[in-house]
């Protein structure tokens, strides 16, 4: 388990997030990173961060770790970015940067709560109205969709749906379900974790 940053109490909270920024550049430890991406995905859900945020390139951190091998950053960083996309100054930031790609890519991990942040961050990021972004709703994440509202998981499957229904044109959905040898098809279906028994 990583330890506290080392910080001044009387930095603040953006001497805080600096320290962990810092932390997670020089650390070589992967459970380190992984808690310090999670306490910044975490920081990231109080807009009052935002600012910070952005002044410490936290949003770019985010997009950097969506290449990462290791699932659980990528899952603290699609995490990260969900949280931020909100505003609009950290969605045109992600746009402007080339994440959406990065971000489809998540369609496709085996971990179920990394699929579920990339789909509500897609959704995050459509503009109002129904002026979507192609790259948003390109036949292969309709199908991905597609897919993904067949799951046996009720979050999953219900947040496809949405997707479907309120980003997607109804031609995008006819198309997708048209073309029967699509591209989604390879992508495995996440892994949900499992209830606990009583």
């Amino acid at each position: 388990m990583a330890q506290k940053p080392k910080v001044d109490p009387h930095v603040g909270r953006l001497g805080y997030l600096q320290a962990l920024v810092t932390e997670f550049q020089e650390t070589q430890s992967q459970d380190a990173k992984e808690q310090v991406l999670a306490n910044l995905a975490n920081f990231a859900y109080d807009p009052s961060n935002y600012e910070y945020l952005r002044q410490l390139q936290v949003l770019d951190l985010f997009l950097d770790s969506l290449s990462e091998e290791n699932e659980t950053l990528v899952e603290f960083a699609i995490g990260g970015l969900c949280n931020l996309c909100p505003d609009r100054a950290n969605k045109e930031h992600i746009l402007q940067a080339g994440g959406v790609p990065l971000i489809i890519n998540c369609l496709s991990s085996p971990n179920e709560e990394t699929v579920l942040s990339a789909i509500t961050t897609l959704m995050h990021l459509s503009p109002p109205g129904r002026s979507f972004l192609p790259e948003l709703t390109a036949t292969p994440v309709v199908q991905c969709m597609l897919r993904f509202s067949l799951s046996a998981s009720a979050r999953l499957r219900n947040l496809a749906q949405i997707f479907l229904e309120d980003f997607c044109s109804p031609h995008q959905v006819v198309e997708a379900r048209s073309r029967q040898a699509h591209s989604a098809l390879g992508i495995p279906l996440p892994r949900s974790v499992a209830p606990q028994q009583r």
